[in-house]
């Protein structure tokens, strides 16, 4: 069935000038101006083709058309409003779908998500292994790339931008390479990885030296199973944590992000 188009803006602005019985103080109420509300009630009484309010020397006044329309309008408002309520309800406040690079939740993410689990009963994590899995397709909340930057998704930076190179102790004199690692030139790599995990995974092996994002190494330096060979440095790509604005919205994605940033 087609739906009449309803000029939802304009009914709200009725709404307002309706309860209070001024344009002024509706405009207010809804932070535009005076001029503007009497535009849109004009522009509404156009569209019905009925004369809403008028004015007397009392003030404005509804007509008996105006009148008519208010009860069932604030009934469909209240409608709009639990609608929206169910929708949101439907979308699981205490389970988070996240897609990270194994390496980073090993290293970094899941001593975090451990501590907002045991400060919200209940929570629970659906963890995608492909960092960068669709948001529809995978029903992502959040999204976590080593990148130089949001793109097109919002986003914030989890750690500094810096990487550092590293290796075991007593490690052989040779280098690891992963894509992104940005080796000094002329270097033959003895081991060409496929990514920053398994670039780590040899380098804590003792089978050479590589360089790495800085929070991927971090722990392994503290507890000496790594040395770094030269000092932290900057680097175009960092760790963010990402999605599209309408999940950047809800009230569970901005507290997980709250925490993990704090």
């Amino acid at each position: 069935m087609k739906r009449t188009h309803l000029p939802l803006n304009a009914l709200r602005v009725y709404d307002a000038a309706a309860r209070h019985l001024s344009f002024t103080r509706a405009a207010d109420e809804l932070a535009v101006t005076p001029a503007a509300v009497g535009q849109q009630i004009r522009a509404l009484e156009d569209h019905l083709g009925v004369v809403l309010f008028r004015r007397t020397s009392k003030g404005l006044e509804l007509t008996p058309e105006g009148e008519a329309g208010l009860d069932p309008l604030r009934e469909g408002f209240l409608q709009f409003e639990q609608s929206v309520q169910a929708m949101q309800a439907g979308q699981a406040s205490d389970r988070y779908t996240i897609a990270a690079p194994r390496e980073f939740y090993a290293q970094w993410l899941a001593s975090r998500l451990a501590e907002f689990q045991a400060g919200t009963e209940g929570v629970q994590y659906i963890l995608v292994a492909d960092e960068n899995a669709d948001f529809t397709e995978s029903n992502l909340d959040l999204a976590i790339r080593l990148v130089d930057g949001p793109g097109d998704l919002e986003g914030v930076q989890l750690a500094p931008a810096q990487r550092v190179t590293v290796a075991a102790p007593g490690h052989r004199d040779a280098w690891i390479d992963w894509p992104g690692a940005a080796l000094p030139e002329g270097t033959k790599p003895c081991i060409k990885a496929g990514n920053p995990g398994q670039a780590l995974s040899s380098a804590l092996a003792g089978m050479g030296r590589t360089v790495l994002p800085l929070p991927l190494v971090a722990e392994a330096l503290e507890n000496g199973r790594l040395e770094a060979l030269d000092e932290p440095n900057e680097s175009q790509r960092a760790y963010w944590l990402l999605a599209p604005l309408p999940q950047w919205r809800q009230k569970k994605v901005k507290a997980l992000v709250g925490h993990l940033t704090s």
